[in-house]
């Protein structure tokens, strides 16, 4: 897909999360070219439209754009439902049951692509990021949820149901018996991923084990300062880290996997996991690489900014 007329060889991307909203252009080369951000409105659907219409106007006029000429794409949490066109599974909310895609180009006068958070980051990461390079790619975020999202030769996976990374909601692979059934996830299942592997799940983890009630940033701080108990809740995390990608691993064999989300920070990670999925790998060695982004918190808008299609 090519840029319209009057873009500049420009697109724009807007990453609405739950407490801002942001926007940025991207030029032909992956330059960012503008990036703005405002608070996300408080559980305000048509606020929240606002804001993102608001700040796209914006932007097309700082840029001297012709009014719906730039490519736009606009992450966000959950998903589309192909049955019906609205919103799901969001944690903001006051997005679910929304049809956020017609809305948006009807109040802008323009197609809007839409994609989940997850997908965004693993395109951005994909592209330009920690993952260029490798035909197949899995970006993973880790921090109050877990989410993940799939791109194959430069080409965002969706699928037919629209969930393809949504590996969070799977159970975790090869659980102990002091892992079963697992806590209860608020999708009504027990025992997913997510709620292991999430910042609030590691909390969980080590609060049980410890008596200790700690957030996952202070547990990171406490192991690196030597306390026996956040060391013993961070192995713990590892090893089943190891486990959850070990089985997409041995499903869809990436020649990447790009980590995300506050828990992606914790450097560790990097040298222990690798370590330890092997064991659980169906190979006799295993190849694919595991990176911390090379964006942080921009990648998901700058994916949001490809989902248009190349400038």
């Amino acid at each position: 897909m090519s840029v319209a007329p009057g873009a500049g060889g420009l697109r724009l991307g807007v990453d609405l999360g739950g407490t801002k909203i942001e926007i940025v252009a991207l030029d032909a080369d992956g330059r960012e070219r503008l990036r703005r951000r405002v608070a996300t409105p408080q559980g305000d659907y048509e606020a929240t439209l606002d804001a993102v219409v608001r700040l796209v106007r914006e932007a097309e006029a700082a840029l001297a754009l012709d009014p719906g000429a730039a490519p736009l794409g606009v992450g966000t949490p959950g998903s589309l439902s192909r049955a019906t066109g609205l919103l799901r599974n969001s944690n903001s909310a006051c997005l679910n049951g929304r049809p956020i895609v017609a809305d948006l180009g009807a109040r802008l006068g323009r197609r809007v692509v839409v994609a989940n958070d997850a997908d965004c980051f693993a395109l951005s990461e994909a592209c330009d990021g920690a993952g260029e390079g490798g035909d197949v790619v899995f970006g993973v975020i880790l921090g109050t949820g877990v989410g993940g999202g799939w791109v194959v030769r430069g080409r965002l996976l969706d699928g037919p149901n629209g969930i393809a990374g949504e590996w969070g909601h799977n159970p975790l692979p090869w659980p102990r018996d002091d892992e079963r059934p697992g806590p209860a996830c608020y999708c009504g299942r027990t025992g997913c991923i997510e709620t292991f592997l999430s910042g609030p799940g590691l909390a969980r983890d080590h609060a049980l084990a410890t008596g200790a009630p700690r957030g996952a940033d202070a547990i990171v701080v406490a192991a690196a300062a030597g306390d026996a108990g956040a060391q013993a809740s961070l192995a713990r995390y590892e090893d089943r880290l190891a486990r959850a990608l070990a089985h997409v691993i041995n499903v869809v064999d990436p020649d990447v996997i790009v980590l995300g989300g506050g828990l992606s920070n914790v450097e560790r990670l990097y040298a222990n996991v690798p370590r330890l999925w092997g064991r659980y790998v169906f190979s006799d060695r295993v190849d694919t690489k595991l990176a911390r982004n090379a964006h942080g918190d921009s990648s998901g808008v700058r994916g949001a900014a490809r989902l248009a299609g190349p400038a």
